[in-house]
């Protein structure tokens, strides 16, 4: 009888205790379902390996067989990092049947793995499924996506309810569903995925360095036949940005538009993503234009119009690059306790 394994990956970036209570509720979940928890430290430089490997050691986890911790020696973002777990496999070199995602401050609550795992073996034609996420603090967040669109993106940046109504089956974040449903992509906190999707699709695409990984893996299963589905069943609290500080941007980085325009041009090609640019351009302007006579708050961090501007008008100009491959050869694996 096939086992139906499950390989836990647990990506760390500067964040080693809130990683280990991570994989500490991973673990309680694992000790019933056959499989690993797998966690990578993605270049941290700040000893969060070494940290996580003494922790680990103390608790038992590394003589356990259940858990591995493995060592990159450069950050080359989330989808190169879990890209290091997917090909690292099982501890004796196997191919689980499936693949597990887990955010380094996302703490699984109840049967949340097994929830996924069962979710898709009863239905052969899903082939990734997302949690219910909530905060911290019990507030929910939204992880049932539509795809990135021209239309989506003026929606996202004028902010305006009639538009929003207008406009309702382009709007990126659904309304939080109740039920389970098939939807164009959700977040990768937490998120299962068949052993075939990622024979099929070949991993995440590491041109994205955040931000936009989840939404291109998904569509492209799309594209192989695969279906994308959120399972409000299974729960995880989430703290959000811990690694990134997205909360606290004072600036957009570069990487985020890098990624936003990596997507659009790959999928839409560089027309398409040049007129989703001029959309969000205008959404922006309006709700800025809002913004002069009513007391609506500023939605996106400082200068953020400016930064989008100037960035297309450099990418407008910039020669073009050789289209890249979907995947790249992950780093080479520095280090590996079990």
């Amino acid at each position: 009888m096939n086992p139906q394994r499950i390989l836990t990956i647990l990506l760390n970036y500067r964040t080693p205790e809130m990683t280990l209570q991570a994989a500490e509720a991973a673990l309680r979940e694992m000790e019933d379902l056959p499989g690993e928890l797998l966690i990578i430290d993605n270049g941290s430089g700040d000893g969060s390996y070494d940290q996580i490997r003494a922790e680990a050691d103390k608790r038992g986890w590394l003589g356990s067989g259940r858990l591995r911790v493995i060592a990159s020696p450069v950050n080359g973002g989330f989808g190169a990092g879990m890209n290091i777990g997917i090909k690292a496999g099982l501890h004796d070199n196997s191919v689980p049947e499936f693949y597990y995602l887990l955010n380094s401050d996302a703490f699984v609550q109840g049967s949340t793995i097994r929830t996924l795992r069962d979710f898709l073996l009863e239905r052969p034609g899903a082939g990734l499924a997302g949690s219910y996420v909530r905060g911290t603090d019990g507030v929910p967040h939204r992880t049932a996506f539509r795809f990135p669109s021209i239309a989506g993106e003026f929606e996202a940046s004028v902010r305006t309810g009639i538009f929003t109504r207008l406009l309702n089956p382009w709007v990126v974040a659904m309304d939080m569903p109740q039920d389970e449903l098939q939807v164009d992509w959700t977040a990768g906190a937490s998120l299962m995925i068949r052993r075939e999707v990622i024979e099929a699709v070949g991993g995440f695409d590491e041109a994205f360095f955040l931000y936009f990984e989840e939404t291109d893996l998904c569509r492209r299963a799309a594209r192989a036949g695969w279906r994308t589905h959120y399972v409000p069943t299974s729960e995880i609290a989430h703290v959000g940005s811990a690694s990134t500080g997205m909360k606290a941007w004072q600036r957009t980085p570069q990487y985020w538009f890098d990624s936003r325009r990596h997507y659009f041009v790959k999928h839409h090609g560089h027309a398409y993503a040049a007129a989703a640019t001029l959309a969000r351009i205008t959404g922006s302007l309006i709700y800025g234009l809002r913004r002069l006579t009513s007391d609506k708050p500023q939605a996106d961090p400082p200068h953020f119009l400016r930064d989008l501007v100037l960035y297309s008008l450099r990418a407008a100009f910039a020669p073009r690059p050789k289209p890249s491959k979907e995947t790249r050869a992950p780093s080479p694996i520095a280090k590996e306790q079990k």
